[in-house]
């Protein structure tokens, strides 16, 4: 997948699934016969019916020789539970020619171990192929998709090319001035007086802190939040931190620390926040992109009981931490008034992140570290104390998991499809996953500008790409892909903004690059829009196969195959579990026939 092929992005792709509320499902049954024509349609290949699916999804480190031994145990219990075939991901069928986490051909020996236990039990292997995120980035990380800085300031001071953009002011970020009891000045702050406080007893530093409590029942909406308009100019990157403190605070995941500007939201990240912790500092990365005024929120939306303090909002210049360097993404150096323009190699030295994608090991982005360095030789024309300004491009991290590759770039797409070549000798898979899901950033940096098409019409581009690149690899062989980027009632709708893609509905009309043989894996269980998700594809001529389960109560799964009942083309189900428990694999199946054998649902 795009965003998440390894369990632990996938881990956290899960609890965004969960806040956005879809109900999704699970799995599985027998062989249709011609008769059941609703749930299996004819093959325009073969003109017989298809096969109804019953796959399994199973991501793991294969690398490790004991995770493939309790794969294939996993495959076994499958396999006499009457499942079909198997949905395989690991990161490192993107990460090939890296050698830091793959070694070879140990790697080659252990998948050839799990292909062949496929065999033996009749499974059809389906591989996730053509990533297009941090595993393949894992190989240049310069491949990045960029955000945009333009003339950024900086000072040389002590040899040094040091960040020196102040344009980003916070207004009292300790909360220590206040003419109003309980309002911060320059802050909003949610039920002043009623939920939120300053406590002049609990402070981080200065003389008082603020404190939100008890917002279920004091606040409106239950939210617990401070938030300031703050004049920026666009294109400029920053680093900001807020101290956070609780005490038997209820409210997991809704606490937050983000910028929005006037469409997108500048800050996508997950915070760990404990119900009691002493003082935490909490950091965020963002771009102003194209915003003259953006405002910056710290709270709770959605808070229950307890206690929650904030204190000392401080926000600093991003500089050089993951900055991009290809030819594609110049890096740009001027005098403070525009006039000059200073050489690399003679002005200043090279300028490089040597922890650009590779913070713990090759593909590792982080959203914060310390600045690399830039120094100043003898005989350059700066001298100490100059402004200058500069613009670069710069890596952006969301959610934890999704760094994207720019799929603008022709070294993107020969990386993949070298990627592919390895699968299909190692592997020899029966089926081919495309790697399209969640993409959370992609429009802002030149490669992408130059070719003049919106996200949709890129995806849709490199989509045909991605599928010629199976057909000549593995002619006849089925491909598969997720629905959501492909889905108008999904991530591909008129939904507005996207995180970081640019432009409003930026994925709409994707599908226009999606060949009807391409099988749908859908996972658009929310019962408000899956039905119209399940008719769209089937009028497209596509075939699908319903994703559930994810870790949800395995009766989920019947009031979805009811909505499918009279919708041609449901070819299947998939058990999709990111928390590797295969512990309901025979109670799904149950469920799933039961719902199918029920009266009215054929």
């Amino acid at each position: 997948m795009q965003g998440a092929h390894s369990w632990q992005r996938k881990h956290l792709r899960k609890r965004e699934v969960m806040r956005t509320a879809l109900v999704c499902v699970v799995l599985t049954a027998g062989l249709l016969i011609a008769e059941q024509a609703a749930w299996a349609q004819e093959s325009p290949a073969a003109g017989k019916p298809t096969e109804f699916k019953k796959l399994i999804y199973i991501s793991d480190n294969f690398i490790r020789p004991a995770n493939v031994d309790s794969t294939i145990e996993v495959l076994k219990k499958a396999a006499a539970a009457g499942y079909t075939g198997v949905l395989l991901s690991d990161c490192k069928l993107d990460r090939w020619e890296e050698t830091v986490t793959v070694q070879r051909p140990l790697y080659d020996d252990n998948l050839k171990r799990v292909r062949q236990a496929c065999r033996d039990l009749k499974l059809e292997l389906i591989a996730c192929v053509l990533g297009q995120n941090m595993d393949l980035l894992s190989n240049d990380p310069n491949l990045a998709e960029g955000m945009p800085v333009v003339d950024a300031p900086f000072v040389l001071r002590d040899g040094r090319l040091v960040p020196a953009d102040e344009d980003f002011k916070v207004l009292n970020g300790s909360f220590e001035q206040a003419r109003r009891e309980n309002q911060p000045d320059g802050w909003s702050v949610d039920a002043p007086g009623k939920a939120g406080f300053l406590d002049t007893q609990v402070k981080f530093e200065g003389k008082q802190s603020l404190r939100f409590e008890d917002l279920k029942a004091k606040s409106e909406h239950s939210l617990g939040r401070a938030n300031q308009r703050v004049q920026v100019k666009p294109f400029r990157y920053y680093y900001a931190s807020v101290m956070v403190k609780t005490e038997n605070f209820v409210g997991r995941g809704t606490f937050n620390f983000t910028v929005l500007g006037h469409a997108n939201g500048l800050a996508h990240q997950t915070f760990d926040i404990a119900p009691t912790q002493d003082w935490k500092k909490i950091e965020i990365v963002f771009n102003t992109l194209d915003n003259k005024e953006v405002g910056i929120y710290v709270g709770s939306w959605g808070g229950e009981t307890g206690k929650i303090w904030f204190d000392d909002v401080r926000v600093a210049p991003g500089g050089l931490v993951n900055l991009i360097r290809r030819d594609s993404c110049p890096f740009k150096v001027t005098s403070a008034d525009g006039k000059t323009l200073y050489a690399e190699g003679k002005d200043f030295s090279e300028a490089r992140d040597p922890k650009l994608g590779n913070v713990k090991w090759p593909g590792d982005y982080q959203y914060w570290y310390e600045q690399p360095v830039v120094s100043v030789p003898q005989g350059s024309r700066l001298k100490e104390g100059d402004v200058v300004l500069v613009s670069y491009y710069h890596a952006m991290n969301t959610l934890g998991w999704g760094v994207f590759a720019c799929m603008a770039e022709p070294k993107t797409l020969e990386i993949a499809r070298r990627n592919l070549a390895n699968v299909h000798k190692v592997l020899e898979p029966d089926g081919y996953m495309l790697p399209y899901d969640e993409i959370r950033h992609w429009g802002w940096d030149p490669s992408c500008e130059k070719t003049g098409l919106t996200a949709a019409q890129m995806l849709a581009d490199n989509t045909r790409m991605c599928v010629e690149m199976i057909r000549q690899d593995a002619p006849g062989r089925p491909i598969y892909a997720w629905n959501d980027m492909f889905d108008p009632h999904h991530n591909a709708g008129k939904n507005g903004y996207d995180y970081l893609v640019k432009g409003q509905d930026p994925f709409w009309g994707s599908w226009e690059g999606l060949p009807k043989e391409v099988l749908i894996l859908n996972w658009n269980g929310d019962p408000a829009k899956r039905k119209q998700s399940m008719k769209f594809f089937a009028d497209r001529g596509h075939r699908q196969i319903l994703c559930g389960f994810y870790d949800a109560p395995s009766e989920n799964m019947a009031s979805w195959i009811k909505d499918a009942a009279d919708m041609p083309g449901i070819s299947g189900v998939m058990y999709t579990t990111w928390a590797k428990n295969f512990s309901e694999l025979e109670k799904y199946l149950k469920v799933v026939d039961s719902a199918r054998n029920a009266p009215g649902a054929k």
